[in-house]
């Protein structure tokens, strides 16, 4: 067995954000990391949704869906996201509005199959894949959220290690002795830092080490390409900030 079988790469959050895909998958053969699984969001927001949706489905990466994914696959209007101010819903409005409209029928199937969260192993330790939380699939699990959220769901949580995205903001700790593992954004990072995110999760000492690993991208074409889409010239802007 290859020491690269051992590990595992998790990406999330890839938003129709094709060279950053692209760019993640690369850093991970790289590394050596033979298994990959993805934890939705692979459309809205960004120029590429059928592209990205292809990429996924050829390599046959096993995939969630995330909240975005789940509506655009069943022509709902409501992305099930969170908006602080009207101007960010209307944002969020157009975003679908023009996600649906381009995202292709095969790509809707594909989204449409894809399972609500993935169990997997990492060396003999249990891994449970979500999107939002194992209780929702737009359930925002942000680092400050208060500890006593956390230990509920350790309570209730099967597996020592529970791996998410969502927030877009990496993080990982441990609460209840679970071990929580945020992985952030392949393709729209809010964290102030434009390079992709992305988790490698190895066995260590009978747990997981995990790295949050980023990755540099060409965001200044794709920002480019997000505005001759017709897109929100903000979600451009959002990709070279990162914030």
């Amino acid at each position: 067995m290859s020491p690269g079988s051992d590990r595992v790469a998790v990406i999330t959050d890839i938003h129709a954000n094709l060279p950053a895909l692209q760019a993640a998958l690369a850093r991970i053969e790289a590394l050596g990391v033979e298994r990959v699984f993805c934890g939705g969001d692979l459309v809205g927001y960004g120029p590429h949704p059928n592209e990205v949706c292809a990429v996924i489905a050829d390599r046959d990466i096993p995939t969630i869906y995330g909240n975005y994914d789940y509506a655009i696959a069943r022509d709902e209007e409501d992305c099930g996201c969170a908006y602080v101010t009207q101007h960010d819903r209307e944002l969020g409005r157009r975003s679908v509005d023009w996600t649906l409209a381009y995202t292709s029928q095969e790509s809707k199937d594909f989204m449409r199959g894809l399972p609500f969260d993935l169990r997997l192993s990492v060396g003999d330790v249990a891994v449970h894949l979500v999107h939002g939380s194992p209780r929702k699939v737009n359930e925002y699990l942000f680092e400050d959220k208060p500890a006593s959220l956390y230990e509920r769901l350790a309570a209730a949580e099967s597996d020592p290690v529970l791996v998410f995205g969502h927030t877009h903001k990496p993080w990982v700790r441990e609460h209840g002795g679970v071990l929580f593992v945020n992985c952030g954004s392949v393709g729209k990072p809010k964290d102030s830092d434009p390079r992709g995110a992305f988790a490698v999760l190895e066995p260590s000492a009978g747990s997981v080490r995990v790295t949050i690993e980023r990755v540099e991208y060409d965001a200044e074409a794709v920002a480019a390409e997000v505005r001759e889409a017709g897109l929100p010239g903000e979600f451009a802007d959002k990709l070279l900030i990162a914030a």
